[in-house]
């Protein structure tokens, strides 16, 4: 489902003379239809741009990104936003959405843009919301005004909503009680249990051994800086 294949990324700073930045080099990594492989390494080995790359935010400076049958690497930006709108979802560990949304709204708006009818796709907004436990009286609400751990509960019911074949999560449980920990840890297992291909960056050691099928050290992929 996923397929990284000779990936290389640099960073040109242009404000300090154009120096160029290597973060990654030749990049390989393989996820297979209901396998979940977690990101390690140590902080600034290129975890987070490895997965900004997966998901279009980052243009690869080389190599090939097969998500199903399109390579992010030479995709245009329609073919991405239909690639994200059908087959590739993402939690990332900060909520961005327009403000004055309600957070029923920016739960729903996945499946909304998939083409679910309104009422189909609040109730399951609703009952993402119901599960990770944010408060009936929030639903209404901009989750812009929410606390940390209520925003990124907003930010997994948006991730979840529309049943992705291929799922990015990058720090799902950071911020969360342990509760709704182990709410996260059982909707990711029921993804991987409906065949969705995830790659995962997962700081908390417990929840990467419960939910990962292997690692991939991405230090490897680190460029000896000269």
């Amino acid at each position: 489902m996923i397929q990284i294949e000779n990936v290389r990324k640099s960073f040109t700073l242009h404000n300090q003379g154009g120096v160029e930045i290597p973060v990654l080099a030749d990049a390989e990594m393989t996820v297979m239809p209901g396998e979940c492989v977690a990101l390690t390494g140590a902080s600034g080995a290129g975890k987070s741009t490895l997965m900004r790359i997966l998901y279009g935010n980052y243009r690869a400076s080389g190599g090939r990104i097969l998500v199903g049958c399109v390579d992010i690497a030479q995709a245009d930006p329609q073919e991405i936003i239909r690639l994200r709108r059908e087959t590739l979802g993402f939690v990332s560990q900060f909520l961005r959405v327009v403000p004055r949304v309600p957070a029923v709204e920016v739960v729903a708006e996945p499946l909304l843009l998939r083409g679910i009818d309104e009422d189909s796709a609040r109730t399951r907004a609703e009952g993402l919301l119901e599960r990770l436990r944010i408060p009936v009286a929030l639903w209404s609400l901009s989750p812009t005004t929410f606390s940390g751990g209520e925003q990124q509960r907003v930010n997994i019911a948006r991730g979840f909503a529309a049943e992705y074949p291929a799922l990015l999560l990058d720090e799902p449980t950071a911020s969360l009680d342990p509760v709704n920990r182990e709410t996260v840890l059982q909707m990711i297992a029921e993804a991987k249990a409906r065949r969705a291909a995830i790659v995962g960056i997962f700081h908390d050691a417990e929840a990467r051994a419960r939910v990962a099928d292997r690692e991939i050290d991405v230090s490897r992929f680190t460029p000896v800086m000269q």
